[in-house]
């Protein structure tokens, strides 16, 4: 049954909330903070963990598992680590009815025990580099929780690797966020901007943090990835040595990177609309659903029915894996079939009727505009896949052209205030503030450096400070 959704421009909060519940994305659990993730989200999930897991293993990483349980004293090994994430730490003090002798810290990231592992297994300049992957549940205590955006529990995967040389580790840093830029552009259809962390949003313990930025359709900034360059960070709170070529003892440089479920957040707040859900077709996971409609059993069970369903097996051949659903909800009016699908995101609805058999064709509805045509059955297999491959690019094309309409450049402090306020969206400026001078801007604005644009190399006066040769930069609100 369709569910109502509040529109956008009423109360976009509850709106989020509510194209999640129709969607059947996900619920709250009884633990404050977290989420249960229902079959319909765990599906888009595993759909998003796909792409990611071939990219991963075509550039040379190979997946492995670390414990759930970090000990305390290795958080403090490396400061800021330590100081970065204090806050959001869940402590386990007690097991087995009895006091721990050394609090165990459920992993906020994996940075530390990973580290430790290392250390153990890098001897020599032959073990290096190391290229691991975890597909993994994190915790970071959240005070204002919201659904896949933020959760005290989350999955995500975090690469870390370790290598000889710095040169090597920085080019692994950028390899990573490229592959990032990839899935979220291509199969997404996010388009983020690449770029550089300021000094004040770089991961705690990193020497260089690098982000896939997007702009949601309330304007609002979401970092959908990021990528650390650590330097020798880890390897000196770990004791990480190798023996390099000429005899000699070195700390290995490392990297770490992540994406999360966060994705399907940004996915739901940048491609759907009012009615529901909005998935594009590479990432859905249904992305087609067949409906036989009539209001006679016996022309269903004989015609109808059979005829959808070999339609499903010539798609699914032809997309390539099981992506098309036959709806057999035939206790529900028409009507409400179709919204249950539309609240979900499928991107392409068949609505196959008696009439439409007995003139041979087929009505093809589009989640993305609503444009509906009738086309040939014989043509189905060939026509599907273009139609979903041209979603692809509207989706895309159509969140580019957004975020362009909702970017301004501010030249002065006074500037940057009026922009934010009247237009919001991401404003451009010239920045070479220190941290402090993030908090000050951050605290009368709201707003934070997102990221120092990748390949943008032109330089200004500092908007807030005049300093000359400051780096073209983004400010936005920001989830």
């Amino acid at each position: 049954m369709a569910r109502n959704i509040t529109p956008r421009g009423k109360d976009y909060s509850q709106w989020y909330l509510d194209v999640i519940k129709a969607a059947e994305l996900a619920d709250y659990a009884p633990v404050r903070g977290c989420m249960v993730i229902r079959p319909t989200g765990y599906a888009l999930w595993e759909s998003i963990q796909r792409y990611f897991d071939e990219a991963f293993k075509e550039t040379g990483h190979v997946n492995a598992y670390f414990p759930l349980l970090i000990p305390n004293s290795f958080l403090e090994k490396e400061a800021e680590h330590v100081e970065g994430f204090s806050p959001e730490c869940a402590v386990v003090t007690h097991a087995g009815g009895e006091p721990l002798e050394e609090p165990f810290v459920i992993r906020p990231t994996s940075e530390t025990v990973i580290g430790y592992m290392y250390s153990k297994w890098i001897q020599s300049w032959r073990d290096l580099p190391i290229l691991i992957n975890q597909w993994a549940n994190v915790m970071r205590w959240e005070k204002r929780p919201r659904l896949f955006l933020r959760t005290s529990e989350f999955l995500w995967q975090e690469g870390h690797t370790a290598h000889a040389t710095k040169e090597e580790a920085v080019e692994e840093t950028l390899k990573m966020l490229r592959v990032y830029e990839k899935i979220m552009k291509e199969v997404l259809a996010l388009p983020i901007i690449p770029g550089e962390k300021t000094a004040g949003e770089r991961f705690p313990g990193a020497l260089n943090t690098f982000t896939c930025e997007a702009m949601m359709s309330d304007t609002k900034a979401l970092q959908a990835g990021t990528s650390h360059f650590l330097g020798q960070n880890f390897s000196k709170a770990f004791n990480i040595q190798f023996q390099n070529q000429d005899g000699e003892q070195e700390y290995a440089w490392t990297t770490s990177w992540g994406v999360s479920t966060r994705l399907i957040g940004a996915l739901i707040m940048t491609h759907s609309d009012d009615d529901g859900l909005i998935i594009p077709p590479r990432i859905a996971p249904n992305k087609v659903a067949i409906l036989p409609i009539s209001t006679n059993d016996d022309v269903i069970e004989k015609t109808l029915l059979p005829k959808a369903l070999e339609l499903a097996d010539k798609l699914n051949t032809a997309l390539g894996g099981r992506y098309v659903v036959v709806d057999k909800q035939f206790h529900m009016r028409p009507g409400d079939r179709f919204f249950s699908h539309l609240q979900k995101g499928v991107p392409l609805r068949l609505e196959l009727g008696e009439k439409d058999f007995a003139a041979g064709t087929v009505r093809v509805v589009r989640r993305d505009t609503g444009d509906r045509k009738d086309i040939p059955l014989n043509d189905v297999v060939i026509k599907v896949p273009e139609i979903l491959e041209d979603i692809q690019h509207s989706l895309f094309n159509k969140a580019l052209s957004f975020r362009k309409e909702h970017t301004s450049f501010a030249s002065s402090f006074d500037e940057f205030k009026i922009r934010l306020e009247e237009e919001g969206g991401f404003i451009e400026t010239f920045f070479a503030g220190t941290p402090e001078d993030e908090k000050k801007i951050k605290e009368e604005t709201g707003a934070t450096p997102r990221c120092i644009p990748l390949g943008d190399a032109e330089t200004g006066n500092c908007f807030l400070t005049g300093a000359s040769n400051a780096r073209k930069t983004i400010f936005a609100k920001a989830y």
